[in-house]
């Protein structure tokens, strides 16, 4: 039996660019989301399973992984944590509800799936690779994201902390902390003018396109980086590391 990788939030942009790049590598696939209608006209082009369920809760984190678990017979051998949102607004004017969204979305739907999978790894007595998303606003500050930087921030440290504790299972966990990618998510932000300002932003030239976080997350599920874990590894065009020279 090929291999297969569970991805959450599988409607948004960076999921459906793993799950094809994952296709292609011959993996099989497993889709979950909150909306079967959004998920299923591609998923049934990749001949995908779909599951619908609300990962953000401990219930509905474990009905996705038993789901899986009736359809291929093991846990997944890879795990991918595409679910999430984002918050561009000023402390001062962020909400207690828009908080609690950007956490839910984000920290919530992490720890309860990786909860679960891991669970289920260890009750299956099985190795596996999981890799959540962080992003650079939890690297370094950025102005106006403090929401959205504390539930990443709190990705990362769940990332190194399981993977401490699972290591000697022979379960890997990782992470990556892109820069801004373009996407259905984040299009609001290229309004006219925008998209040369937000390519200066990064040493590269550019922002980052989905392709470039799916080809990350593709690298650290496969036996290629086996002896890669508790790892945050940034794809974000050398924003967090370096400065542009800028020319005047």
């Amino acid at each position: 039996m090929k291999p297969y990788t569970l991805i959450t939030g599988a409607s948004g942009g960076l999921a459906q660019a793993l799950a094809r790049k994952l296709k292609a590598a011959e993996w099989s696939l497993a889709l979950v989301s909150r909306r079967h209608d959004a998920l299923a006209p591609w998923a049934q082009e990749l001949d995908a399973l779909m599951i619908e369920a609300d990962v953000s809760t401990p219930d509905g984190a474990r009905s996705a992984l038993t789901a899986c678990l009736s359809e291929f017979g093991v846990p997944p051998a890879g795990l991918a944590l595409c679910a999430g949102n984002t918050l561009i607004a000023p402390l001062h004017r962020t909400t207690a509800e828009q908080y609690q969204d950007c956490l839910t979305a984000n920290l919530d739907t992490a720890f309860y799936t990786l909860q679960a999978y891991i669970s289920q790894c260890l009750a299956q007595e099985k190795p596996g690779s999981a890799v959540l998303v962080s992003s650079v606003v939890a690297r370094i500050g950025v102005v106006n994201h403090e929401a959205i930087a504390a539930c990443k921030g709190a990705v990362e440290a769940l990332t190194r902390s399981a993977a401490a504790t699972y290591a000697n299972k022979g379960i890997r966990i990782n992470a990556i902390a892109p820069g801004l990618m373009r996407s259905p998510l984040t299009e609001r932000l290229f309004v006219a003018n925008a998209e040369k300002q937000i390519a200066a932003q990064y040493p590269l030239g550019r922002y980052g396109a989905v392709e470039d976080g799916a080809e990350a997350i593709c690298w650290l599920l496969s036996d290629q980086s086996s002896w890669v874990t508790g790892q945050v590894i940034p794809i974000d065009g050398g924003f967090s590391a370096i400065r542009p020279m800028l020319r005047a």
